[in-house]
């Protein structure tokens, strides 16, 4: 479907454009509209198209070495995806989906070719959105080989389980232990001291409901203390998991390429044979 001209100038990349290349830019560059969960390009096809988003939702994905589906980029309206591989001609190295019916404007190497041409400055957009994608993907591999089980469950604590953490690492150290011990012999020691007069005698019934009360509502927030603790140690496992799984995949390259070397020295050995058997 045909562009018009004032759909470009809500993109960024092209607002510069006056009038007239506006409109040669329209009549080049072609509007399609992708259905939820249609695939707009998958990794391997020919990059010979970027997409620039207009309207709905695209996830851009890649898969790791576990084939693992990899989040890469979520693209708001006016940004690219898929240029990379469209400027450099190579095949696409993520997949795009349209999440929900998504409209996008497909652009090829020739289109920003004339645009470079008739409006120089806009190159200096398109290496910020290159820029852009190339943080977000030094980013994407910083978290995921540097996850620290902690630091991803801090992220997401809310206050009443800081104050739960807090609680049960006040009340499991010596510093409560002693000065618990010294307020209930300073308040038993008043107590007996005042004799009939002390609003709580011996055998100190207060005392007991004020520590049955508080062992009540301690054990509980311990008990939340310990589940976040049983969460820290299966998150810290999986990230292990995920580790050992790509340090096997790791080895199995290796192995690979060390067998492939083999196979080729022997080749290498019995051609220097044949050769140097009629000698």
């Amino acid at each position: 479907m045909a562009c018009k001209p004032e759909i470009l100038r809500d993109i960024p990349l092209f607002a510069l454009l006056d009038e007239d290349e506006m409109a040669v830019l329209a009549g080049q560059v072609e509007l399609k509209t992708f259905a939820a969960r249609q695939r707009i390009y998958k990794m391997g096809d020919p990059g010979g198209q970027a997409y620039v988003m207009v309207s709905g939702n695209v996830r851009v994905t890649t898969v790791d070495e576990d084939h693992q589906e990899v989040l890469v980029d979520e693209p708001a309206r006016g940004e690219f995806f898929g240029f990379a591989s469209m400027l450099d001609q190579t095949s696409h190295q993520t997949n795009a989906t349209a999440v929900e019916e998504a409209v996008c404007l497909e652009v090829d190497r020739q289109d920003i070719a004339v645009l470079l041409e008739r409006k120089p400055h806009a190159g200096m957009d398109l290496l910020t959105v290159l820029g852009r994608q190339f943080h977000a993907s030094q980013q994407l591999v910083r978290i995921r080989a540097q996850r620290n089980p902690n630091e991803v469950i801090e992220e997401e604590m809310t206050t009443g389980e800081r104050i739960a953490d807090g609680v049960a690492k006040f009340g499991g150290s010596w510093t409560f232990i002693i000065s618990f011990l010294v307020s209930l012999v300073i308040y038993c020691i008043i107590n007996v001291a005042l004799g009939r007069a002390a609003w709580d005698v011996y055998p100190f019934i207060l005392l007991n409901l004020i520590l049955s009360m508080l062992a009540a509502i301690q054990a509980p927030v311990i008990m939340m203390s310990q589940n976040r603790q049983d969460l820290k140690d299966r998150l810290r496992g999986e990230l292990d998991y995920d580790v050992n799984r790509r340090a096997e995949a790791e080895i199995k390259a290796l192995s690979q390429k060390v067998n492939l070397l083999g196979e080729k020295i022997v080749d290498v050995e019995d051609l220097l044979r044949d050769r140097l058997e009629p000698l």
